[in-house]
């Protein structure tokens, strides 16, 4: 008497890494649309609503784009958000060069020193800039007492405080990115380059930043968008009549109860961080198009 034997198919590889690709990103992608879509959805739905008859309406966003202080603060906010990128990534950059190339025993000082301003919070090291530069701070009394100026500068309740307040928070976020960028950078490279007579300055000035070019983008991005949804710096720093768009949100949430103009607020700020995210994504998408297709040619 035989005995037939039926073999069943193995599933196919490809499958089994579908389905467990799938699994893994099942809690991520749960979290984010629990915690990130339907809020933002019920925000962006809140906006196009009226708020007495709660009929479909694009009144706030008339008012929005009618309204002066509201453009005023959103143009205010992205100069604001810009000179911080612009201020983190320059004086990032050398301490960033430094943790990357250097071997020195003073190397995990500089990093942790770096680091330092994350330990305290972020109420803590405004208010530490407010006493410094407020009328009677520090920087003003020094400079009274040595004569150099006969009454206080406007230092603090101003741009220039909260962007030097925003500079200090974000500057750990900027370091961090333009360091990992850097270390990423062949040290041949250099090396050669100094073989063949190059200073060192010509040698960051014509390797070190073509090459850091995604950790200079990834910087700027990084900074333009803490500082453009920050709100206790520019609120203690900037004082009430520095209006950004994250302050004059939480004033319309919070005091006028009107939900759906802050939604509105909202939506603008985001889309002008998109916005700004994606020409730099676009920038580093053509960058390294052109490096890719300057390759292809060369025989």
């Amino acid at each position: 008497m035989s005995t037939i034997v039926l073999a069943t198919p193995a599933a196919p590889q490809g499958s089994r890494v579908i389905n467990s690709t799938y699994l893994t990103l099942a809690p991520s992608a749960l979290l984010l649309t629990v915690f990130f879509a339907l809020p933002m959805g019920m925000m962006v739905g809140m906006s196009f609503l009226d708020s007495d008859s709660s009929a479909p309406s694009l009144v706030h966003y008339q008012r929005f784009f009618s309204d002066g202080l509201s453009l005023m603060g959103l143009y205010r906010t992205a100069v604001m958000s810009l000179m911080v990128a612009i201020c983190v990534t320059l004086l990032g950059y050398p301490v960033a060069y430094y943790l990357a190339r250097s071997r020195s025993r003073w190397r995990a000082l500089v990093f942790a020193l770096a680091l330092a301003p994350e330990l305290a919070g972020v109420v803590l090291r405004t208010y530490g800039w407010l006493i410094i530069l407020e009328d009677r701070g520090v920087v003003n009394d020094a400079l009274l007492a040595a004569g150099i100026i006969s009454a206080p500068l406007p230092l603090s309740k101003s741009l220039f405080a909260v962007v030097v307040g925003l500079t200090h928070v974000v500057l750990p976020f900027g370091i961090l990115s333009l360091t990992t960028s850097i270390q990423g950078i062949d040290p041949s490279l250099e090396k050669a380059a100094r073989m063949l007579g190059a200073s060192r300055l010509s040698v960051i000035r014509h390797v070190i930043l073509p090459l850091s070019v995604p950790g200079i983008v990834s910087s700027l991005l990084i900074a333009f968008t803490m500082a453009a949804s920050a709100y206790a710096t520019p609120a203690l720093l900037g004082g009430a009549r520095f209006k950004v768009l994250a302050t004059m949100i939480y004033e319309q949430v919070l005091f006028y109860i009107d939900w759906h103009f802050a939604s509105v607020m909202a939506i603008a700020l985001l889309a002008m961080m998109m916005f700004v995210s994606f020409l730099g994504i676009r920038y580093e998408a053509l960058r390294n198009a052109r490096r890719d297709g300057g390759r292809g040619e060369r025989p």
